[in-house]
């Protein structure tokens, strides 16, 4: 069971295990191996683990080119730099040539903190969502970052990975089993369904006992793959409960709750309340004042999702 482990120890820990057993994975970072966790690699593997520097671009493109000669790279930075920075060269030189990477994002959306706006990315998901062949991936806690790594180097294709760098609140116990492609359905319910990703799937959990004392039953999906997401589950659940929240730490266009949004307007639609960022740039705060400033607390969602209700 992890508890109070940090996000990037359950990275690097599994990475490791990896490459013990399959010479193909590398490592390459652009300076930031020791705040994204990885820099312990480079003892074990100083053959397999590089720093390009403060170059992300560059990080990139090197990816692509030993993924053309067989090898996995995985490459990370702040999600910031890990996305919209190197947009162009994860569109033309590893989703165009078809290159088999897997890219890394840590510190997404309000959980840069400190760092501020410049490394605030609130719409990385939106900026790679279009990119063809792209697989998006948010875990929620370090158990399913553990039992996601296996099936994302499997996975033959560019995947990226939206990491909470610090220790999350425990979701999933080792029982869990996990399915890069099939979302979680974490809670039943009956009134309305809160799909939630990330660090927001706790407070939609705390939202739906919030629920429940007005005797509303709160459907919680965990979305962890958010491209390709699962269609099948999302119209499911609207048929059942009629009503529809997504909680996402993003911008709420182009994120989750545009991913939702384009399944039910064209399979089943309902009513649908958005929480997250209401298209807003970040600002240097603790994730607490910022998830009251953008509205993304338990009380915003059990406004949200009684607001979905009414307009059944």
């Amino acid at each position: 069971m992890y508890e109070n482990i940090e996000m990037r120890q359950v990275l690097a820990d599994e990475i490791t295990k990896m490459m013990e057993s399959d010479e193909r994975i590398v490592v390459i970072d652009s300076d930031l191996a020791r705040a994204n966790g990885t820099l312990s690699i480079r003892d074990k593997f100083p053959e397999r683990a590089f720093d390009v520097g403060i170059a992300e671009q560059n990080m990139a493109a090197v990816a692509a080119g030993m993924a053309s000669y067989g090898f996995i790279p995985f490459i990370g930075s702040f999600t910031a730099f890990a996305s919209r920075r190197i947009c162009d060269q994860i569109a033309i030189s590893i989703a165009y040539a078809k290159r088999n990477v897997k890219i890394i994002g840590s510190d997404p959306g309000i959980s840069a903190e400190l760092n501020g706006g410049t490394h605030m990315s609130m719409e990385d998901i939106g900026v790679l969502r279009s990119i063809p062949t792209m697989t998006i991936f948010e875990p929620v806690d370090a158990m399913q970052l553990s039992k996601a790594l296996p099936q994302i180097v499997a996975h033959d294709g560019p995947v990226y990975i939206r990491l909470f760098r610090k220790a999350a609140p425990v979701i999933f116990n080792e029982d869990y089993k996990f399915d890069l492609f099939k979302a979680d359905i974490i809670k039943e319910g009956r009134d309305v369904t809160i799909f939630a990703s990330g660090l927001m799937v706790k407070e939609a959990l705390d939202a739906a006992e919030m629920l429940k004392a007005d005797n509303i039953l709160a459907e919680v999906i965990n979305i962890h793959t958010i491209k390709p997401i699962d269609r099948e589950t999302i119209i499911s659940s609207a048929r059942k409960t009629g009503a529809v929240v997504t909680c996402e730490n993003h911008n709420v266009m182009g994120g989750l709750k545009a991913a939702v949004a384009e399944v039910l307007i064209e399979e089943y639609p309902v009513p649908l309340r958005a929480i997250g960022v209401q298209d807003h740039f970040g600002e240097v705060a603790t994730m607490d004042y910022l998830k009251k400033k953008y509205h993304m607390t338990p009380e915003d969602i059990v406004k949200a999702a009684k607001g979905a209700i009414s307009s059944k």
